[in-house]
């Protein structure tokens, strides 16, 4: 040892691993941070989901009532410059339509119509008549000039038991139906009649498939036989003097909505529903009494109001 410098002692540290409090600390942060991602992780996938569910519902919507507007105001057309004559005061109504009641696939036009339709959903049917510049059905099948076509709007279930949207048609096999789109709670249909003497093309009023008929019923006709007054109806129908067509669609998605209590939808809005609900089935649908695996859905209502090209020709 030196003289005048103390001993110096060197001290060993030595390195420990973590203690079981801060083992459990950082156990702690880490599920944490885990279960605060898998929350993020879920909720923009809900919302990513919620998105493009909507977006579907839209999509189809519009594709729906955008084929049904072509249809309705072709069914309303009349080829002046045709080869074929424009058809006669004694000949069939162009639009024609059918409170609450179901279609089979592959009968002829209304023919084999049922009541078991979804939610009173109703039938829309079109007659047109084929011209040069290349009319088309609801299945996009082309119809000869002065051949008859129809597009033929109904609703009918698919195979899980949903509600689809479908286009009835003749085509040259024979007649068919394919589906447009699916997820379809009610299909509904008011025609606006244009009641003036003369017509104007004006609707007075919107009524339902049903009124129309009754109406026709009422008609006092004085044929001598039956040709005539079969003649004479189709001379005097009501349906000839609809001047614009009036339809609603109600929508769900596949997916469940956020938690929201049952809500009442009034496809033509709730004076409608308050005065006609009761005869016009499926104007108004409740959520509160379906199956809960289609009340917890989102749900869009589309309508449209389409007018006719020509003025109603109906005899009064």
């Amino acid at each position: 040892m030196i003289e005048g410098h103390p001993q110096r002692q060197c001290h060993r540290r030595h390195q420990y691993g973590m203690s079981l409090a801060e083992l459990l600390v950082a156990a702690a942060v880490g599920v944490l941070l885990l279960l605060m991602g898998t929350a993020m992780l879920v909720s923009a996938n809900s919302a990513w989901t919620a998105q493009a569910d909507g977006a579907a519902i839209d999509e189809g919507g519009r594709f729906a009532l955008d084929i049904i507007g072509r249809a309705t105001r072709q069914a309303a057309f009349a080829d002046w410059e045709g080869e074929a004559p424009a058809d006669g005061v004694d000949a069939p109504p162009q639009i024609i339509g059918r409170d609450a009641l179901a279609l089979p696939r592959s009968s002829a036009a209304l023919a084999g119509a049922t009541a078991d339709a979804v939610n009173g959903s109703d039938i829309l049917a079109l007659r047109f008549r084929g011209a040069r510049g290349g009319a088309v059905d609801c299945a996009g099948f082309g119809v000869d000039a002065g051949e008859d076509g129809w597009s033929i709007f109904h609703v009918g279930r698919n195979a899980a038991g949903d509600g689809e949207l479908r286009c009835k048609y003749r085509g040259g096999g024979g007649w068919g139906s394919d589906a447009i789109i699916d997820g379809v709670d009610t299909f509904q249909v008011l025609y606006g009649l244009d009641t003036d003497v003369p017509a104007d093309g004006v609707p007075n009023e919107f009524v339902s498939a049903a009124v129309v008929e009754e109406r026709d019923a009422a008609l006092v006709l004085s044929g001598a036989d039956g040709a005539a007054r079969q003649r004479e109806l189709q001379r005097r129908t009501h349906w000839k003097k609809v001047a614009a067509v009036r339809i609603a669609l109600l929508l769900h998605g596949a997916g469940r909505a956020a938690a929201r209590e049952p809500a009442v939808f009034d496809v033509f809005g709730a004076g409608y529903s308050q005065h006609f609900a009761d005869g016009d089935n499926g104007v108004r649908i409740d959520e509160a009494p379906m199956v809960a695996s289609l009340r917890l859905r989102d749900r869009r209502l589309f309508a449209a109001t389409i007018m006719l090209r020509n003025a109603a020709a109906g005899e009064p």
